[in-house]
């Protein structure tokens, strides 16, 4: 019965992504499968992935990233500092009061919204919102409905943005081309920076000392990153089902009195990100599609799987996304701390 249920989660998932790539969605695989997961999810069919799967798929999404880094990155990114500094702080503000405003004004019980309103890091701030009594359950339905609702606002951006174009990126994929020795070099990349990342304990570190590594290795000329379509295609789908069957019909019931204030603070966190965005395109002078994916609030993983679908900058993408990551994750703790403590409650 099992194997029967994870034969149906796949062959739905691939009869879906199927259809989203004839549409010309950017991230299809990845929606495909994480829709299909959550209705799973909502239907009581519980499946968990196993967590060696997830890990693997990051870690080869950092190779796919590692790919698109370049030393010119730095050079950009060094020029417009002053930009890049307001959007990180803009952020971790806009975060912080509407974690405020959701203690406030919500029935989330304890501290569940400061920790919950956080902005990226969901795994991290999932673990560490157990340690400080929040409600583990809401929490991670409150961060990973914010990875669904931004994957899929960047995926209709992107989508609306590209026009004919992403119909032209679909027609160019060569899903299994012939494979060479690099294959084999990415693989063993990914795996002993993916484990060195998961020993070290370095958050997120799976998928960024491949990224990083990989860089190095490439940009020094060491290594070719080989990386044939249908391996990312297990990579996106393994991701989609993680975020997808990370949703819990229980959960969601409990979560449905406080619904309305948890989706508005995630779509004005959206949209502050849009707005950032904007100014960012001007400012730089860069692509909207481009800024919108760099400053858009989670999921960072979701994001290159959308922006590697796209003619978007990949590399500005990433270093704006891992900035962000780091930020939450060295702020994100000491910001709910305060925020729960300070915060004071509605009157019942």
């Amino acid at each position: 019965m099992h194997v029967l249920r994870w034969g149906l989660l796949f062959l739905l998932s691939l009869l879906l992504s199927l259809f989203l790539l004839l549409i010309h969605l950017p991230g299809a695989l990845l929606l495909g499968s994480m829709i299909v997961g959550i209705i799973f999810s909502m239907r009581g069919i519980s499946l968990h992935p196993p967590r060696c799967t997830f890990l693997a798929a990051q870690a080869i999404l950092g190779c796919m990233i590692a790919q698109n880094l370049t030393g010119s990155i730095l050079t950009t990114l060094a020029a417009h500092w002053t930009m890049v500094i307001v959007i990180l702080l803009a952020t971790l503000i806009s975060s912080a009061v509407i974690g405020w405003l959701l203690v406030r004004y919500s029935n989330l019980p304890g501290n569940t919204g400061a920790w919950g309103s956080s902005p990226g890091g969901a795994a991290a701030m999932v673990a560490m919102a157990q340690d400080y009594g929040a409600d583990i359950r809401l929490v991670a339905f409150m961060q990973y409905l914010r990875v669904l609702l931004v994957v899929g606002a960047a995926a209709l951006v992107t989508r609306l943005v590209m026009g004919d174009q992403a119909q032209a990126v679909g027609q160019h994929i060569v899903w299994f081309p012939p494979l060479s020795i690099n294959l084999l070099s990415t693989i063993l990349l990914a795996a002993v920076a993916g484990i060195a990342g998961r020993l070290l304990r370095i958050p997120s570190g799976v998928m960024l000392l491949p990224m990083l590594a990989g860089a190095l290795l490439n940009a020094g000329g060491v290594m070719v990153i080989e990386l044939p379509e249908w391996l990312l295609a297990m990579a996106y789908m393994a991701i989609g089902w993680q975020i997808g069957l990370g949703f819990d019909k229980q959960i969601f019931l409990m979560a449905l009195r406080p619904l309305p204030q948890i989706l508005l603070s995630i779509f004005s966190l959206m949209a502050i990100c849009a707005a950032m965005a904007w100014g960012l395109a001007h400012y730089m002078q860069i692509d909207f599609l481009t800024a919108y994916l760099a400053t858009s609030p989670g999921g960072v993983d979701s994001v290159a799987v959308i922006a590697a679908g796209s003619h978007a900058d990949m590399a500005l993408i990433m270093a704006m996304q891992t900035l962000r990551l780091f930020s939450i994750l060295l702020t994100g703790p000491a910001v709910a701390r305060f925020i729960s403590a300070h915060a004071p409650r509605q009157p019942a």
